[in-house]
């Protein structure tokens, strides 16, 4: 799951950032209000971490422009500010959330796993398809309630494959899914074909169904 941070105290991001990936979570950052939005216009996130109270810019206007380009992002508003009419403001530009500085970082990663699982797995802490059921608490994987061992990288392409059920997924977007915005200084994608046909092999040798297809050429899609 990929995360950004939209914060100015880089300590508290770093913080943040830090707490975060030990729950394989991929962070990155903006620090300034011209960064966020580039970010934003450029790349795709599960949910957003933002601080409105910016040194170069009001991060409602962030919120506008995700309203104003229809993105599915999460988005957890974080500020020192505790105004109602931030609160109320940012909830109706489309805020999921709304956190008081300072809070426990154990609740801020609660909130966006709470967001996370409603946007993509209608509000369930398990999936099931068919022989194959993932705990998302958990972090585990069966099939035919017999435990597979998968890496963290190839369980959140799992969840991510199943988040995007039905859609075709190139193998760009796949490798900014799992390496963030480091993935335009790789020669190629050669590691999420690795990671993608290490998933497959371990999911037949299990015994699931070929959910996961090959879709030559573009990418990779996920069938019900």
């Amino acid at each position: 799951m990929k995360i950004l941070i939209v914060e100015d105290e880089t300590e508290l991001a770093k913080s943040i950032a830090e707490y975060l990936s030990e729950e394989n979570y991929l962070c990155e950052f903006a620090y300034t209000f011209y960064e966020a939005m580039y970010k934003i216009e450029t790349f795709q996130y599960d949910c957003i971490i933002l601080d409105i109270m910016l040194p170069d810019g009001n991060g409602l206007k962030i919120l506008e422009e995700l309203k104003k380009q229809n993105k599915q992002d999460g988005v957890i508003i974080v500020s020192a500010k505790n105004a109602l009419d931030d609160k109320i403001k940012g909830l109706q530009l489309g805020a999921d959330d709304y956190l008081t500085k300072p809070f426990h970082l154990s609740e801020l990663m609660a909130r966006i796993y709470s967001i996370i699982r409603r946007k993509q797995f209608n509000n369930s802490n398990i999936i099931n398809q068919n022989e194959l059921q993932i705990d998302l608490l958990a972090k585990t994987v069966s099939v035919n309630n017999e435990i597979i061992a998968l890496t963290k990288k190839e369980f959140d392409l799992l969840i991510y494959f199943i988040g995007n059920k039905n859609k075709v997924i190139s193998k760009s977007t796949l490798a900014e899914h799992l390496s963030g915005d480091f993935a335009d200084m790789l020669d190629n994608h050669d590691f999420v074909y690795a990671h993608v046909k290490n998933l497959k092999k371990k999911l037949n040798d299990a015994g699931c169904e070929p959910y996961l297809k090959t879709v030559y050429g573009t990418g990779y899609k996920w069938k019900n």
